[in-house]
């Protein structure tokens, strides 16, 4: 899914070998384009784990080059696919359908599927005694994804994590879209999505390092900014800006109670976040708003913080997010309840050293937690609570196919003092 609905024009232009790509792509440009937006980039957990939908590509009969540079990474052109609802433009005149006669009835003339595949080799240093320095990670993860239009502008995009690190996970992104919602350039998602998703989308990231700034949750804290349930409403009230705002339960995704309800207290959790482009830069700011009970403690949980992303040229990009996260109780004591403080940043450096269409990326990957006790986690392993997560990671991706790339990393655990190596495939199909 994504925010940027009418930035076609105004953010990178990809333009080797093919025609410029935007809305204003010209009939030739329009049947060379490929379509294929893909939700995965190798992962732990989003890349969405890199997994294009080759679906979109074989229904518009195109390369999945249009929509990524390169997959799972979009281009300004995949953005604006994905927000008008899997379509050229709103309100396109849908294709690949079948004609019953019914002009309320839009029928697929077949299921759009695709699955995503990623294997892993790791091995790593300064490891405890009882862990394993080598790992055969095949596979580390298989999505069976799904996505297309229901009706003039409404969409559907979901996958069902059919192995994830060797268990069934089930359902992660699921959700309907109606776009341009009576001309009025609003639209709005109903279902499961990550919270993070206006921000850095952590699925289509080329790294196995993951945006850790996101995946953080501290104390007994349910909240995070990965995968939750609700609404998301997106507008782009003028050229080059983006509000978006999101209203969720802030549980994550757990199951049903006994009374079938999946919230567990009175309160939704809130935030909002605001983009502009100026020139080859992109501005952002954020905020978030939770509350929670357990056991009749409360604790309220306030996340901000600003975002750029810096287009150098089509060829180089630098991502960046701080979020401070500040819980006023987040082990839901009754007396003596501590506030605490999380401070959390990420920068990103992705280089295309051959263009935008060419066949090697190089990239790097830098992501500092600091929090003022010993409260939080990343969900990557870790034993207990940490006060500090200090990494960096260096990788290279090779595409042997559109469809399929080679990957190498190295990640650098300042705090740990030790190092992770780690090499795969990913491949869409």
């Amino acid at each position: 899914m994504t925010t940027e609905t009418r930035r076609t024009e105004t953010r990178r232009t990809e333009t080797r070998g093919t025609e410029t790509r935007g809305t204003g792509t010209s009939k030739a440009g329009m049947r060379t384009a490929g379509l294929a937006l893909a939700v995965l980039g190798m992962l732990a957990g989003t890349a969405e784990t890199a997994s294009a939908i080759p679906a979109f590509a074989r229904k518009y009969r195109v390369s999945c080059s249009l929509c990524h540079a390169p997959a799972p990474r979009l281009t300004a052109f995949g953005e604006a696919f994905g927000g008008n609802g899997f379509a050229f433009a709103p309100g396109e005149e849908p294709r690949d359908t079948i004609d019953t006669g019914d002009e309320l009835l839009l029928l697929n003339a077949s299921l759009p599927l695709a699955v995503r595949l990623d294997a892993f080799m790791q091995a790593f240093t300064n490891v405890e005694a009882d862990a394993t320095k080598f790992d055969f990670q095949t596979p580390y993860g298989i999505k069976l994804l799904s996505g297309g239009q229901l009706a003039k502008n409404v969409s559907w995009y979901m996958y069902f994590f059919l192995t994830e690190r060797g268990e069934v996970a089930g359902l992660e992104d699921a959700y309907i879209q109606f776009t341009d919602i009576g001309g009025s350039r609003v639209s709005l998602i109903a279902g499961q999505f990550q919270v993070s998703d206006p921000l850095f989308k952590r699925e289509l990231r080329l790294e196995f390092e993951d945006y850790q700034l996101y995946r953080i949750r501290v104390g007994d804290a349910r909240a995070d900014l990965t995968y939750d349930r609700g609404f998301m409403a997106l507008a782009s009230p003028w050229e080059g800006g983006d509000l978006i705002g999101q209203v969720v339960n802030g549980r994550g995704l757990d199951a049903a109670d006994d009374a079938k309800r999946f919230d567990r207290d009175d309160w939704k959790t809130y935030s909002l976040r605001f983009s502009q482009d100026v020139g080859p830069l992109r501005l952002g700011a954020f905020g978030y708003w939770a509350k929670e009970r357990n056991a009749d403690a409360d604790n309220t949980i306030a996340m901000y913080g600003p975002d750029l992303t810096v287009t150098v040229n089509p060829d180089v990009e630098i991502n960046a997010q701080y979020i401070r996260r500040t819980d006023s109780n987040p082990f839901y004591v009754f007396e003596d309840a501590a506030e605490t403080d999380v401070d959390a940043v990420m920068a990103e450096l992705i280089w295309g050293p051959q263009g935008p269409t060419g066949r090697w990326f190089l990239t790097a990957l830098y992501n500092r937690v600091k929090s003022d006790r010993t409260v939080f986690q990343v969900r990557q392993g870790e034993s207990g609570l940490l006060s500090l997560y200090d990494a960096a990671a260096f990788g290279a991706t090779y595409l042997m196919g559109r469809n399929l790339r080679l990957m190498g990393e190295f990640q650098w655990d300042r705090e740990r003092e030790g190092a992770r190596f780690t090499t795969g495939v990913a491949a869409a199909f």
